[in-house]
């Protein structure tokens, strides 16, 4: 049956072999799990698409892309994930239990200015990370190319931690669909 977002699916299941009826929660598993799965898909080809077309440059620059991209993951973007999973926890009950239907909104304006206030450390880090690098024994090209690639993906990381919490904040409401179309169209509008 076709139930908006929020809803409860009643299954007739009188007279309806137990394989229909698996055969049916499986259907409706699907096909509210489906565009999570293409939008993680989407949201995760990014980085992977990049070290991809990086790596045919040169060896160097593939191991550039492939450990700046693992400092970012590192540092900011597993922060992020937490941050956003307590938020996913937060909304998804605010949504089912509040009374005010605004208290969904506040709560995903609270959240991002939390991991913003978090990710100013980070980006402080990842701007001046050359001498963390050394620190850490790496090779001179290393250090300077990964700092200066962590230094432009800087905004992109606050853009991150924004999408990660609207996404959170649009699958408490159940609009699953609005996920994959945001992923389409920021990955496929190269203007």
């Amino acid at each position: 049956s076709t139930t908006a977002a929020g809803e409860t699916y009643e299954l007739d299941d009188e007279g309806r072999s137990t394989a229909k009826l698996w055969i049916d929660e499986f259907l409706i598993l699907g096909k509210g799990s489906l565009p999570v799965i293409l939008a993680y898909t989407l949201q995760s080809s990014l980085s992977a698409g990049s070290t991809l077309v990086v790596g045919r440059l040169s060896p160097e620059a593939l191991a550039t892309a492939a450990f700046s991209y693992m400092f970012a993951v590192c540092t900011a973007w597993l922060i992020a994930l937490g941050g956003t999973t307590a938020l996913d926890t937060l909304a998804s009950s605010s949504y089912t239990g509040s009374k005010n239907p605004h208290d969904l909104g506040i709560l995903l304006q609270r959240g991002i200015i939390v991991l913003t206030v978090l990710y100013v450390p980070i980006a402080i880090l990842w701007a001046c990370s050359a001498p963390v690098f050394r620190l850490l024994g790496q090779e001179e090209y290393l250090c300077v190319q990964s700092a200066q690639f962590l230094t432009a993906l800087i905004p992109g990381g606050l853009g991150y931690i924004y999408f990660e919490a609207m996404k959170k904040f649009l699958q408490a409401q159940g609009k699953l669909t609005c996920l994959l179309l945001i992923n389409l169209v920021t990955k496929f509008d190269k203007k």
